[in-house]
């Protein structure tokens, strides 16, 4: 299915504007990507028609907020082919997701002595919650190395799993370089030795199809906000039977069964891991963004964004003084480059200046660039909605960026 981008742009209403006198040319889709119309029509749509709390109210507006409410939880199960819908947990964002596990399997499962497995290209999200687990229960935490291509050296994963492997927490697809990892390699040799699998999918889940029962991955986290959705809210997918014996995250309304001051039940998953009002109208409208997704198919956005981040690695190859960073051969749409001789800060206040947002810095993931020998880097990342002729602007500024330094 090929795709009429003029067209689909037409549905974002942010694409069509100036900046500093420019035309927006928006590249910073890693870091969150832009709402169609119909997403913002359904958040707004709710506080204007809907607005009630959810799950407990016996009237019209409290029925209807929780059937769209449940509607998304089903829609999340769809997209990423989970067996049920009580296996969708939904947070505020995939930092949430992976400190829950933390928090609850990480505290009942890991102990004095047990090992973690993270990788160099993890973002700081999921190292941070791993390193405070460890300081507390005496945990291991282990690192699997990368080439100077940006990709994990697999080998060293093997030697490093052992026995006392209780977790693998793992990118499915760098944000920092874009880089794939073999999770579906990962997970069946972590649960030969009796691990579990955490996949971070803040980035995948936005390019690739994502089948947790096919990857029979035990948990997978990702935010709403890359994938055309609301801000503010992300989802974590965990086996029933995992879910089931980890303790609650949170104390609170909705997630229990009884209270008494002799003792509280809790209630079933999901809603065990909910605790309070969550964010009712986010979630709602999140579905309008996973129907777009949906409707122009997995297989046409990755065909797409595949041919922009080819192109602009062609384009901008060709410039004296561009250094391409993580050049892996399995990648989804993020270019990260540096400018010889120039601070990528630098390059991204210049782009802007000519209208084009892209992301600078340490993209969270300081050890990676630590492991590279960067401050940081300039990253392009591409989404459904972008275009060649958007890339031929970057390109030509880039390029003008490049002789500024070596006049």
């Amino acid at each position: 299915m090929s795709l009429n981008i003029e067209k689909l742009r037409g549905l974002f209403p942010i694409l069509h504007q100036e900046v500093h006198g420019k035309p927006l040319v928006y590249f910073d889709n890693a870091a969150t990507t832009q709402k169609p119309q119909a997403v913002i029509d359904a958040l707004t749509g709710y506080y204007q028609h809907d607005n009630a709390n959810i799950h407990r109210g016996a009237h019209a507006l409290a029925d209807r907020s929780t059937q769209y409410f449940e509607s998304t939880r089903e829609a999340v199960r769809d997209f990423i082919h989970a067996k049920e819908a009580a296996e969708i947990i939904l947070t505020k964002g995939t930092t949430e997701s992976i400190n829950l596990v933390a928090a609850t399997f990480g505290r009942k499962f890991i102990g004095e002595g047990d090992e973690i497995i993270i990788s160099t290209l993890e973002h700081h999200s999921n190292i941070v919650p791993w390193q405070m687990l460890c300081q507390e229960n005496g945990a291991i935490l282990k690192v699997i190395p990368i080439n100077d291509a940006g990709e994990i050296e697999y080998d060293e994963f093997l030697k490093l799993l052992s026995k006392r492997t209780k977790l693998v927490s793992i990118v499915h697809a760098s944000n920092a370089l874009g880089t794939i990892n073999p999770v579906k390699e990962i997970i069946a040799k972590a649960h030969e030795v009796g691990a579990r699998v955490l996949l971070d999918g803040a980035q995948s889940t936005s390019h690739l199809t994502v089948d947790v029962q096919a990857l029979d991955c035990d948990f997978l986290a990702f935010s709403a906000h890359k994938l055309y959705g609301p801000t503010g809210l992300g989802v974590l997918y965990g086996k029933r039977e995992i879910l089931e014996s980890m303790p609650p995250y949170q104390g609170g309304g909705e997630m229990i069964k009884e209270v008494s001051f002799d003792g509280t039940t809790y209630n079933e998953i999901p809603f065990k891991f909910e605790a309070g009002t969550p964010n009712i109208g986010d979630v709602i409208a999140f579905k309008k963004a996973l129907d777009f997704i949906q409707d122009l198919g997995k297989d046409a956005i990755k065909a797409h964004e595949d041919e922009l981040l080819q192109y602009a690695a062609e384009q901008l190859s060709e410039i004296k003084g561009f250094i391409p960073v993580g050049v892996a051969k399995d990648k989804v749409s993020v270019l990260s480059f540096c400018i010889n001789g120039m601070h990528p800060f630098d390059v991204g206040v210049m782009l802007d200046a000519r209208g084009i947002a892209v992301r600078t810095g340490h993209h969270c993931t300081q050890p990676l660039m630590k492991r590279l020998g960067l401050e940081g880097t300039v990253r392009a990342s591409f989404a459904v909605y972008n275009t060649k002729s958007e890339i031929d602007v970057l390109a030509d500024a880039v390029q003008k960026i490049a002789r500024i330094k070596n006049k």
